[in-house]
């Protein structure tokens, strides 16, 4: 069968190659014993005697086809030599030991006997030879290809030259599959400065990284401080980030160990930012009070709604109901809690907390011991244009809940709150200090032994069965503990700033900011989420836990911050605009009103709001006012909310903001 032009055209290349290597290894093998020969008598021509010099010439016609056999046999004509490995190096040697022998036995039998150094350094040279031609073009190739290597790989700079930062240099140069590699490193130890690891300079300490970055060209910065403070690492990534590198950096071991991270590397977050240690909560309260009970979380598909049912479920439950109005985000929590737990008893139900027959269905079906109130409308300028549906789902939807928890004997009943129910500016706000207000009189009501006055606001079928006779009989035992937990904004939640600032840096800006000054406090979903579930465990009834979220961060600094992580440069590639407060929005959250003090707990991240007194009475029959003006979308709804909470004044807020 005829070759193919291509096929035909690398065989005549190989057969070439091995021709040059014929003619090369017949040079090597004459010129390695003459140049033996030749040392041995200092390097002088003239000197070497005949009785010598004629056996050499004598044996050589017969020694290279010997050679040339040998070599063949061993396959040295038939290696790809670009791939040259330790298989090809022992064949070199193997033949290079076969002959040099062959030399030694042939020339005494025949030609007599030889200088030792003759035989010895003729089979060092012949070794050396045939090697050195066949590695060659290998080491060629891995010098090109380191050099293109240097070229085009990311320049890296490591910040931390201790255990993990040593080993976290190893694994990069060495790595075949990064095209990185480190040029530097830095560390605040000035002992340190001026060592290398691995011949890599530790050029400086912190003041020295902008400097380092443009001497080294460095276009990507990794720091291996895990043990470090947040504060110390807040104030490291600030000076990374006016470099423009991109940021990694080793993650601590708690979050390897705690699945919020996966791998041994992770980008630089705004959470790592923020400047303040990560909120580690003992949870051990918590598997002990939930395991074996039965869970639901209303609003379960929502941000802090989804993480609890995650935290949740790993602590053991005997059953978890997730329930939620939108049914793409429980099909969405219930595919990846079915996947990380298979085993666990889970239930996904769509329903509106609003829907007193669905909630009174769910109730009489499951029989919850403990429920997790999220479900609630939270945009603040969205509510402000339609405050009656904020009553209706926040405040008459909590109602709805907490009364069939009592009615079923639920154990425990926790309220997701928020720090804009305090002194409250926008409708929002209000409805959620309703829903604590509302949580605080069912508690005044079981505790003084007066259940059965807590009116129902609904009538159905449900209920009625609940209390056949109309005795009140079925709440002479109430047992059920009501509490609120209050935080404030929590980072990447749906509707939140960070995932706002992102998409519009991915638009190319201009990110939009309300004001210069605006200030916010801040927690991670999962930390939240955690307190959330110890604050419950630290429950009597009628608490409101307020989470120490430690200091406030200027949302202007927040969008500058995401800019450069993202590359860029705020105010040069993408433009920040303020665009005023918003209807209802105030310049800072409070966590507190001036009436409440705080109690502290078992948790120093965990404190007890003393609970400003009201007439719960009066309370309860507004809010059957505030249920029907709601539900007829009255336009003065508003007024109504005012004249419930007392510290709600929107109208001075307009004033202010007109």
């Amino acid at each position: 069968m005829a070759l193919s032009n291509p096929t035909k055209k690398r065989v005549e290349h190989w057969q070439k190659i091995a021709a040059f290597m014929v003619i090369y290894d017949v040079v090597a093998v004459t010129v390695s014993y003459f140049l033996a020969l030749w040392l041995r008598f200092d390097c002088v021509y003239s000197a070497i005697p005949d009785r010598f010099l004629m056996p050499y010439r004598r044996f050589l016609p017969y020694y290279i086809p010997i050679c040339l056999l040998i070599f063949w046999r061993m396959k040295l004509y038939k290696g790809i030599w670009r791939f040259a490995s330790l298989v090809e190096l022992l064949r070199c040697i193997y033949a290079t030991l076969i002959t040099s022998c062959l030399q030694v036995v042939l020339t005494l039998l025949f030609f007599g006997r030889m200088p030792i150094s003759y035989y010895v350094w003729g089979a060092l040279f012949q070794g050396v030879f045939i090697i050195a031609a066949r590695f060659a073009y290998r080491l060629v190739l891995l010098l090109e290809s380191k050099r293109r290597r240097d070229e085009t790989s990311k320049r890296v700079m490591v910040i931390g030259m201790g255990e993990t930062g040593q080993a976290l240099i190893r694994d990069i140069n060495k790595s075949k599959e990064l095209n990185e590699r480190v040029v530097c490193i830095i560390d605040d130890n000035p002992n340190k400065v001026g060592r290398d690891v691995d011949g890599i300079p530790v050029v400086g300490t912190r003041e020295d990284i902008l400097s380092s970055v443009e001497k080294y060209h460095v276009t990507k910065i990794c720091l291996a401080l895990p043990s470090a403070p947040a504060t110390e690492k807040r104030d490291i990534l600030n000076i990374c980030n006016e470099t423009g590198c991109e940021l990694m950096q080793v993650p601590g071991m708690y979050q390897l160990v705690s699945g919020q991270v996966t791998t041994t590397m992770r980008k630089v977050s705004v959470e790592d930012l923020l400047g303040r240690e990560p909120i580690q909560a003992d949870l051990a309260e918590v598997f002990d009070f939930l395991n074996g009970k039965t869970v639901l979380v209303t609003g379960g598909g929502g941000s802090i709604g989804s993480e609890l049912c995650r935290q949740i479920a790993a602590h053991q439950p005997g059953r978890l109901i997730i329930l939620d109005i939108y049914e793409n985000n429980a099909y969405d929590i219930q595919l990846e809690l079915k996947d990380k737990y298979p085993d666990l008893d889970l239930v996904v139900l769509i329903g509106s907390v609003r829907d007193s027959r669905r909630v009174f269905d769910v109730f009489d079906t499951y029989r919850p011991d403990v429920v997790y109130h999220a479900a609630a409308h939270k945009h603040v300028p969205m509510m402000e244009v339609s405050p009656c549906e904020s009553i209706k789902n926040n405040a008459i939807g909590t109602y709805k809940t907490a009364y069939a928890a009592m009615v079923h004997g639920c154990q425990r009943f926790v309220l997701i709150s928020t720090d804009k129910a305090v002194n409250p500016t926008n409708i929002m706000g209000a409805s959620k200090r309703l829903c604590e207000m509302i949580i605080q009189s069912f508690d005044a009501k079981i505790k003084a032994g007066k259940a059965n006055e807590i009116p129902q606001l609904f009538t159905h079928r449900g209920i009625e069965n609940a209390d056949k006779d109309g005795t009140g009989r079925v709440f002479q035992n109430v047992k059920t503990e009501f509490v609120a937990v209050r935080f404030g904004n929590v980072l990447g939640s749906n509707g939140s700033v960070v995932p706002i600032f992102k998409k519009q840096i991915e638009n190319g800006g201009p990110v939009t900011v309300t004001h210069p000054d605006i200030i916010r406090y801040f927690m991670t979903i999962p930390e939240a989420v955690s307190l959330v579930l110890l604050a419950g465990t630290y429950a009597h009834g009628g608490e409101i836990f307020v989470l120490n979220m430690g200091s406030p961060v200027k949302i202007d600094t927040l969008a500058r911050n995401l800019i450069k992580l993202s590359g860029y440069k705020p105010d040069v590639d993408i433009k920040i605009e303020y665009t005023g407060l918003r209807p209802g929005e105030k310049l800072y959250e409070e966590k507190l009103m001036a009436e409440e003090g705080l109690r502290s707990t078992d948790n120093d991240r965990i404190h007890i709001g003393n609970p400003i007194p009201f007439d719960t009475d009066v309370f309860l029959s507004q809010l059957e006012q505030l249920m029907q003006a709601a539900y007829d979308n009255r336009p003065d709804i508003r007024d109504q909310v005012e004249k419930m909470v007392s510290t709600y004044h929107p109208e001075e807020i307009k004033q202010k903001t007109a």
